[in-house]
Parts: C-alpha cells; sequence; structure tokens
C-alpha cells in the first residue's frame, strides 16, 4: 500500500527524519486517519507532505514494520507506525500542482485538508513522482 503523512516542518521536518534514520509517527487523533495508520504493512511507501507554508510533498519513507498500538496512549486505543526515510524528491511537489492532476480529483489531500493520515493509489503515486521530476 501507498500512504501520505502530513506533519508541519516546524515540528518534525524531512530532513529531520533523514538525520534521525527512523521515527514512530504517533499522536494521531483523527479516527479516519487513525483507521489509515492501522492499516499500514511493513514495506508499505509513505509520501512525506510538509503542512503549513510550505503546503508540499517532499520526501518518501517506507514503514519499517506492521502498525502497532501507541505506546504514549495508556488506554490502548490509538496505533502508531515506525517510518524510515527513503529520499527527498528531486524537487518538491506543491499543493497547488497536485490539485490539477487528474488522478488526485476528489483525493482527501485536496478534500480534506486537515486529514493527516491518507491513502494514495499507484496512479497518485506516480502523478506525484512524475510532477517530482522523477
Amino acid at each position: 500500500m501507498n500512504w501520505l503523512v502530513k506533519e508541519e516542518p516546524k515540528s518534525y521536518s524531512f530532513d529531520r527524519l533523514v538525520k534521525d534514520g527512523r521515527t514512530r509517527w504517533s499522536g494521531v487523533r483523527n479516527p479516519l486517519a487513525q483507521r489509515h495508520l492501522r492499516a499500514f504493512g511493513k514495506g508499505d511507501r509513505v509520501f512525506y507532505y510538509h503542512t503549513g507554508t510550505e503546503k508540499a510533498v517532499v520526501g518518501t519513507a517506507r514503514a519499517s514494520g506492521a502498525a502497532f498500538p501507541d505506546p504514549a496512549d495508556p488506554a490502548g486505543r490509538l496505533y502508531a507506525v515506525e517510518i524510515v526515510p527513503v529520499a527527498r524528491l528531486a524537487r518538491p511537489v506543491p499543493l497547488a500542482v497536485i490539485r490539477t492532476l487528474k488522478a488526485f480529483a476528489g483525493h482527501p489531500l485536496v478534500k480534506m485538508p486537515r486529514l493527516s493520515v491518507m491513502p494514495v493509489t499507484d496512479a497518485q503515486w506516480a502523478a506525484i513522482e512524475r510532477a517530482a521530476g522523477a
């Protein structure tokens, strides 16, 4: 499966992920985003999207394993996943460009801007890669 995760670069940038070598993607509270997070499997591809003023897909990562109960959630209802960096995109793909891609018509990235974890089809993955110059 393919996914897109969103984060404010001031909180945790893609460059920080590269420096750290891995991170636990946790703290997700939205029920729909949690449902998506629970579906992560080992090796799933991940687009890393910077929110805030940048609003762009900036890099790729992979899930190092399946989703697991978030250790920071004492109630045991929330899940987390560990991701590892793969590569920075040749050039960021801004939301303004993504909105013009036919593959993203109706996609949560353009319709539900506050959702932090969402699926991406193979066609959408390829469209982002083309837009990034890959």
